[in-house]
């Protein structure tokens, strides 16, 4: 299905991600029965999407636990919350180190309302008290659940809490941070990891990976997504059960050249915008939850509208 304009619009790496046909094959590296599962599984999500683009109202899937329980989309750029946040900061991306202070706040807090409420961070840590008073002053629930946020990892920085975090030591790092992604050509979202890291001081390598994904969206000279790229806990065993013996950061990237057969990928000015490493990653992770949800384990999230 064609990328909607508004989506085209609001992110910069389209053009970057339309793949030809490379002629990689997955066979003899991959399982095939738990391969051809999880292909079915982002197969059907993709179509789930396409039906609700096109706003039908009946049954989306005869698969019961994908009609009733949400899952992220298999191209992450399609989730609510990542356009609700790039929307939002799009008028920042003009100043790297202001739109990557607070889209790292964005998804620490995970929660549009609150942002909104409480507005958005300077790089000036004097502007943000505002900010600070407004978050510790804000009725829960204020954060989402979706990112944790490990709290205990900030007092090694001297950070009392997260307010205290985003609002007067993150704006003192992110300057330098925003001046390494922005000398990056092409570069690997593993190795930049560290590097981050490095400058940050403190150990939010989650948060980091979910922040230059969205580098990656806006900047996509800076970041490729179809090269070495971190595995979550949530996506190591799907991958494991695939192949045992190759490292999981490595069957993403092989995964990323291969195209699937009569796959509904995305298409831009009818190009196919193939599937990065970054997106066999996601979508390893929502086949975990959804093997899960089948034998009936793990959290349930309802998808809106279920039936």
């Amino acid at each position: 299905m064609e990328i909607p304009d508004g989506l085209k619009r609001l992110y910069k790496h389209w053009g970057k991600h339309c793949r030809e046909d490379e002629g990689a094959d997955v066979v003899g590296y991959v399982d095939p029965v738990i391969f051809a599962d999880m292909v079915n599984f982002g197969r059907e999500r993709m179509k789930i999407w396409e039906r609700r683009q096109r706003g039908e109202r009946r049954l989306w899937t005869q698969d019961p636990t994908l009609n009733k329980y949400r899952f992220c989309n298999v191209y992450r750029e399609l989730d609510r919350q990542t356009i609700e946040f790039h929307s939002l900061l799009a008028r920042l991306r003009p100043n790297l180190a202001l739109w990557m202070l607070n889209m790292m706040f964005c998804r620490g807090v995970c929660k549009l309302a609150t942002v909104k409420s409480v507005g958005l961070l300077s790089l000036d840590v004097r502007w943000n008290r505002k900010v600070y008073n407004n978050l510790i002053n804000l009725q829960r629930p204020k954060y989402g659940t979706a990112y944790v946020f490990p709290v205990s990892v900030l007092k090694k920085i001297g950070c009392r809490n997260r307010e205290e975090f985003w609002c007067f030591y993150l704006p003192k790092k992110i300057k330098e941070m925003a001046a390494l992604v922005a000398k990056l050509r092409d570069a690997a979202v593993l190795d930049t990891v560290d590097r981050l890291t490095e400058i940050l001081g403190v150990n939010l390598r989650f948060h980091l990976t979910e922040l230059l994904i969205d580098v990656a969206y806006q900047y996509p000279e800076c970041i490729d997504l179809f090269i070495r790229f971190p595995i979550g806990p949530g996506a190591k065993p799907t991958l494991q059960r695939l192949n045992k013996d190759i490292l999981a950061e490595d069957l993403v990237v092989l995964l990323a050249k291969y195209h699937v057969p009569d796959f509904p990928y995305l298409t831009f000015d009818d190009q196919r915008v193939g599937l990065s490493a970054e997106n066999w990653e996601g979508l390893a992770c929502e086949f975990r939850k959804y093997s899960n949800l089948k034998a009936g384990v793990g959290r349930r999230r309802l998808f809106p509208g279920s039936f």
